[in-house]
């Protein structure tokens, strides 16, 4: 690597990034995960009867609220005025896909918060079936995409 990490200082010790001389800039990023479960368990959460209730409900709330916390949770992020985020799942032949988009007017990026959003979305799913799918497995949580600030626009390929 050869940039520093801008969340060591010059003595090697972790520190919160001073972003106050950043434009204010409209930052957004996707993140996505999958749990993966049996087919039994994906078809009582399509269709609703899942002794807890409805998963797939309480789990984008869930992640909406992780999206929220990050600073609480993440030692440096910095607490940002959040002004969206989006969960959208999808159940499929192996699992539930998550992605979350998290939208922000702020000096510094969104990407942990978008991540923390799929993270909480995935462990509330696990949570409301694992009585039902010990098993269960959450896979592939990643950044998709980021856009806004000095960086500009970045997509996975």
């Amino acid at each position: 690597m050869s940039e520093k990490l801008s969340h060591i200082n010059e003595r090697g010790e972790a520190h919160m990034v001073d972003v106050s001389d950043r434009d204010l800039t409209t930052r957004t990023a996707t993140a996505s995960g999958k749990v993966l479960l049996t087919r039994e368990v994906l078809a009582q959460i399509a269709d609703g009867t899942t002794p807890k209730g409805d998963v797939l409900a309480t789990a984008r709330v869930a992640g909406i609220m992780g999206a929220k916390k990050t600073p609480e949770l993440i030692p440096l992020c910095h607490p940002l005025a959040i002004s969206s985020v989006k969960v959208d799942l999808e159940v499929q032949s192996d699992g539930v896909a998550i992605v979350a988009t998290v939208k922000i007017a702020d000096r510094t990026g969104v990407e942990m918060e978008a991540l923390t959003a799929v993270s909480i979305t995935a462990l509330t799913i696990i949570d409301m079936v694992k009585a039902l799918d010990p098993s269960a497995t959450i896979t592939n949580v990643r950044v998709e995409e980021k856009d806004g600030g000095r960086n500009g626009h970045w997509k996975r390929s």
